[in-house]
């Protein structure tokens, strides 16, 4: 099941060039562990503590040796002790046993430092001029895939890092642990590829690729251009890259303040002109599957809402205002002391959230039951029913929607675009303008002409539900269910 299952969603081992017994023991424990998650059975659940349990107790104590670990392709030292411990923290990260998330919290910082006493940061991708010829022998061919593999599976190991510091920061509100915008790894290559199940077939998809060792520090920098530019970025992302893109997106949101901002860190604006040249590039990418573009957008549109409020630093505002115990979300993030719910439910910024709520709602209802289960999938929706319970307390029943969103206008304000009123468009160009600039504090959130009408209340009973699928694979969902089950008391 994790090879079926997880993997799919989070890239990170290759299935094909897997070798049980190259593995540690504490490595396979993990890989069970998760894998335990997408059984049926009532007991697998502690079944799965039991191994994670084992699996942590032997990294605890045997990470000493298992850094100095070398496999037989891989390019340096500690590739085992990585993997190890990101299978372990994902897992923890998202249990219901609030023992282990604590834990996976406190530990996931390690990877970082690891990677760079073993030198990952410094170890030289593949080189595409080691790629053999499709008539080259068999055995030439076998061996530079599994070099490539082993080189393949360093750097997504490395980069999921960063997509579990993004998880981590979600649920905490804390900083990242690591600068996400200084990421000197390059693209990892195309799905396409490391699906391959033949050498054959890894060299068909390799040979037409043109060789590409962009990093992600020149991503960033294309990012946040000295004049902004809309233009899609012109790289070949695979979703995978695509998300740790939005995590270093993610990252400089957790540095801002209201009341001024951090040296060296972007202002809202510009993360969020970022975010809209990410969306081009999503929308341009024709490769994506269309559950990978709804995986890739379920992220991006939460990484939107918190540029317009941080989700987890509110739900714990709520949470405190109403005396609701809640295990969901730490750290020390807080609302600023004269914070007024009512007003801010009023705002354009709360519009423009309520629009990305709805989204994320919808593609986690439109996602696969074979891809229902990426990893980011339960502090998404969570986020989401963060908006709609502060606007059904601030007095909005229900929330009458564009017809058609053009998600630009909902990310930007004319700030973001450094434009005056009169540099705009007339209001009644975009029908996404009008919701978010014309809110009439009545009962409801403004109705265009032939809009959709959501019930918040209505849709809260119906997250609950989500929440309630979710949570026979990721437990935190049960702690999530708690706080919307006493949420829709408050709103009644």
């Amino acid at each position: 099941m994790f090879f079926i299952r997880f993997i799919p969603t989070f890239p990170i081992l290759h299935r094909a060039t897997f070798v049980f017994r190259e593995c540690t023991h504490a490595l396979l424990l993990n890989a069970i562990a998760i894998g335990s998650l997408y059984l049926g059975p009532k007991d697998s659940v502690a079944k799965g503590e039991t191994l994670w349990h084992l699996a942590h107790t032997a990294l605890s104590t045997s990470w000493q040796s298992m850094i100095t670990h070398n496999g037989p392709y891989d390019a340096c030292k500690g590739v085992q002790l990585m993997i190890t411990a990101l299978l372990g923290q994902i897992y923890g990260a998202l249990s219901k046993n609030r023992a282990i998330r604590t834990t996976s919290q406190v530990f996931h910082p390690l990877g970082f430092l690891w990677a760079r006493h073993c030198g990952m940061y410094d170890s030289e991708p593949y080189s595409m001029d080691n790629l053999p010829s499709i008539d080259a022998p068999a055995a030439e061919k076998e061996h530079q895939w599994r070099i490539w593999s082993a080189r393949e599976i360093q750097q997504r190991t490395l980069l999921a890092y960063y997509v579990l510091d993004g998880l981590v920061v979600q649920t905490s509100s804390d900083g990242a642990s690591s600068r996400h915008v200084a990421n000197p790894l390059s693209l990892p290559s195309s799905e396409e590829a490391f699906d391959a199940s033949t050498a054959d077939e890894w060299l068909a998809h390799m040979h037409p690729q043109k060789p590409n060792q962009s990093s992600f520090r020149t991503i960033f920098r294309s990012l946040f251009p000295p004049v902004g530019s809309f233009r899609p970025l012109e790289y070949e992302f695979s979703t995978f890259a695509l998300r740790v893109v939005l995590e270093g997106l993610h990252s400089l949101i957790s540095d801002f303040d209201d009341n001024e901002l951090a040296v060296g860190v972007p202002s809202q604006s510009d993360v969020r002109r970022a975010l809209a040249q990410v969306h081009e590039t999503i929308s341009m990418s024709i490769h994506f599957t269309a559950a990978e573009r709804l995986e890739i957008l379920l992220r991006w549109h939460t990484v939107c809402l918190d540029t317009m409020i941080n989700s987890a630093v509110l739900s714990r505002h709520v949470c405190l205002r109403y005396n609701i115990i809640q295990h969901i979300s730490g750290g020390c993030g807080i609302v600023r002391p004269d914070f007024d719910m009512v007003k801010w439910a009023n705002s354009e910024d709360a519009r423009r959230a309520v629009l990305h709520a709805v989204a994320i709602q919808d593609i986690v209802e439109q996602l696969p039951r074979g891809r229902a289960h990426v990893v980011h999938m339960p502090s998404s929706l969570f986020a989401a029913a963060t908006i709609y319970v502060v606007l059904s307390l601030a007095g909005m029943a229900t929330v009458n929607l564009p017809r058609n969103i053009v998600w630009q206008d909902a990310l930007l304000s004319r700030s973001d675009l450094n434009l005056g009123h009169e540099d705009i468009r007339p209001l009644s160009g975009s029908e996404t303008k009008c919701f978010v600039e014309n809110g009439n504090g009545a009962s409801s959130l403004p109705l265009p002409i032939g809009g959709a009408v959501r019930n918040l209340l209505y849709e809260l009973n119906s997250m609950q539900k989500l929440f309630r699928c979710l949570s026979s694979q990721w437990g935190i969902a049960h702690d999530m269910e708690d706080v919307i089950a006493q949420w829709i008391q408050l709103c009644h």
